[in-house]
């Protein structure tokens, strides 16, 4: 299935937005796919049936994409968060280098679980008579060739040039000794025969009926909802890099489009190469022509010279793919994470431990259900905050826990809420302020300080409430009203101006108490509890 760097590009190329992204099979998405269709199909006891069903999978992660830049669902992608796609493609890495270790150590009975354990203890138990060390010095020399000249790329800019044509290298050479030294007789494997030209059409052997219908719905959905994510974050990327704006929607239309007519020409998923579009941005490519480009070259390889890459020892190619997933490991954004927030961490720890002690698609659905718990958390849980005056201002009132110099204001309790007020977070709300309300009456009970008369709730970053909503604040209006404290509500937005008047809560809570201001209110409180005997 060669053709997926030769057709999906092509199209690509006429309908996408980005200027630099490169398309065709990663190996995430590979890994996945192969995975999933592994897992219903076994490859080496029916290879037409796992073509036939990667090529339906294909089909459907296409009609996946589609529909929903059709529909303007992409934000669906966005429940992906970044810290869960780093844990994922670290755990990924890891796994398919693992899944390199049977070339690169020449071992030929190997697991085909994906899963750490499962391969470290098939490598070991084959370690005494299943390896071999011919191989072995073929693939360490070449992996620590590509990974010095991936070091040189990188700490020498004007040689990018170097690990992007060091894997050529690694082939030419490698395929040139294996064949002049005959160390395929020594148990060397070799790639052997590719054939050449382009594949046929397929669209006969995709399942459009039958059982394997639904496995390749739900396999093409997941890998292509993978796909879309990595090639949006791809394109996304390098469009702010070089100042111009990616359609989302159109991006999805485009990778839906190249994906459908790829199941339709023996291609399986492809989407935008990290790598591959890097060359391309430091090479100074402007447009999507690079993809025509490309798939040309790849073209002729396959029409002319396939035969050249009989002898190519599977060693090399392990090498090649260890290298290249080593850099999906990263470690700075990791330390980044774990700095800036810890539930993001448990996301990232959760994806990356997942695919390496279990499967890709446990880690996907680990990565999935953390990321949806944290926005519940999030949307059910919203901050507040205490307000006091901060010094040297006259109507400035800040979070007394960020401004510790910040001044409360005597009788007064000032709180903030960070969040619109929903049925899912509306008594929790009320709650929250009732609990501030009790801890600081005993505060100032404790410290012989006048009693609370006014609760101000500061209402600016409240940009919406629903029926629920307003029915917590009733319900604290009334809870308020018991300790003979007086509600008062400042600075509400218009939406939730527009509500309140609805909903008739300022004739409940009494005429003058909202106000435009923090600094209004607290001014007009303190004016009436002076004239308070």
């Amino acid at each position: 299935m060669t053709d997926s760097s030769v057709v999906p590009p092509l199209v690509y190329a006429f309908m996408g937005s980005s200027r630099d992204i490169a398309i065709g099979p990663v190996a995430v998405v590979s890994l996945l796919l192969g995975s999933l269709l592994q897992d219903e199909i076994d490859s080496s006891a029916n290879p037409v049936g796992y073509r036939h069903l990667a090529f339906t999978a294909t089909f459907f992660a296409g009609l996946t994409q589609f529909i929903l830049g059709l529909f303007r669902l992409g934000f669906l992608i966005d429940f992906l968060s970044h810290a869960a796609i780093v844990g994922f493609m670290g755990g990924a890495a890891i796994t398919i280098a693992l899944q390199q270790l049977k070339g690169l150590l020449g071992i030929k009975k190997f697991t085909k679980d994906t899963d750490i354990v499962s391969v470290m203890s098939s490598v070991f138990s084959s370690a005494r008579h299943g390896w071999n060390w011919n191989t072995i010095l073929i693939g360490i020399s070449f992996l620590i060739f590509l990974s010095v000249t991936k070091y040189i790329g990188k700490k020498q800019k004007k040689f990018f040039w170097v690990p992007a044509i060091a894997p050529l290298i690694s082939v030419i050479i490698s395929t040139v000794s294996v064949y002049a030294t005959r160390a395929d007789k020594h148990g060397v494997e070799i790639v052997k025969n590719i054939r050449k030209g382009i594949n046929p059409p397929s669209v006969k052997e995709i399942f459009f009926s039958g059982q394997y219908a639904g496995k390749g719905f739900k396999i093409g959905v997941v890998s292509g909802m993978i796909a879309l994510t990595e090639a949006v974050a791809i394109g996304r990327t390098f469009a702010s890099m070089k100042d111009y704006q990616l359609d989302g929607n159109k991006e999805m239309i485009a990778l839906g489009t190249m994906n459908i007519v790829g199941s339709m020409t023996s291609c399986y998923v492809a989407t935008g190469s990290f790598s591959r579009s890097a060359v391309n941005y430091m090479s100074g490519c402007e447009t999507a022509v690079s993809n025509i480009v490309m798939a040309c070259v790849v073209l002729l390889t396959l029409a002319l010279i396939t035969p050249l890459f009989k002898y190519t020892p599977n060693a090399i190619l392990a090498s090649i793919i260890i290298s290249a997933v080593v850099g999906l490991v990263d470690i700075e954004a990791v330390t980044l994470i774990w700095k800036i927030d810890k539930f993001d961490f448990i996301a990232c720890m959760g994806a990356f431990f997942g695919v390496v002690f279990s499967s890709v698609e446990v880690g996907l659905v680990i990565a999935v259900s953390i990321s949806f718990a944290k926005i519940l958390l999030q949307v059910t849980r919203p901050r507040t905050a205490i307000l006091g005056k901060v010094p040297r201002t006259a109507t400035v009132y800040r979070n007394i826990q960020q401004y510790p110099d910040a001044t409360k204001v005597s009788g007064i309790l000032i709180v903030r809420v960070d969040s619109a007020i929903y049925f899912s977070n509306s008594n929790y709300v009320k709650e929250r302020i009732l609990r501030w309300l009790a801890d600081e009456e005993e505060h100032v009970k404790e410290n012989s300080q006048p009693r609370f008369q006014y609760l101000i709730i500061e209402m600016g970053p409240v940009t919406d409430i629903d029926t629920s909503g307003i029915h917590a604040l009733e319900e604290l209006f009334r809870a308020l009203q018991k300790r003979d404290i007086k509600l008062v509500l400042a600075n509400p937005g218009p939406v939730v101006v527009d509500k309140l008047h609805a909903s008739k809560f300022q004739e409940l809570i009494g005429e003058g108490r909202i106000f435009l201001t923090v600094a209004d209110a607290v001014r007009i409180c303190n004016s009436k509890m002076e004239l308070e005997p």
